[in-house]
């Protein structure tokens, strides 16, 4: 999933993506432990992409919290 394809993404949405690409990545060691995957790379690349997203799922909880406080102060 591209950086940009991520940043478009709501906080729910966000959440749903992380929990489905960590549930992948345990299989996807699971299944390489038994035995090697055809390409092992690929492990590497699913933990970079839920490090990702949840980057981009912190940047917008920052940022509501951010709103929520500035409607509070006005």
């Amino acid at each position: 999933m591209k950086k940009e394809e991520i940043k478009e993404l709501s906080i729910p949405e966000l959440r749903a993506q992380i929990e489905a690409s960590e549930k992948a990545y345990r299989e996807l060691k699971v299944a390489h432990a038994i035995s090697p995957i055809d390409n092992p790379s690929k492990i590497t690349k699913d933990r970079k992409d839920i490090a990702r997203l949840k980057t981009v799922l912190r940047q917008k909880e920052l940022e509501a919290q951010k709103a929520e406080a500035a409607a509070e102060n006005k």
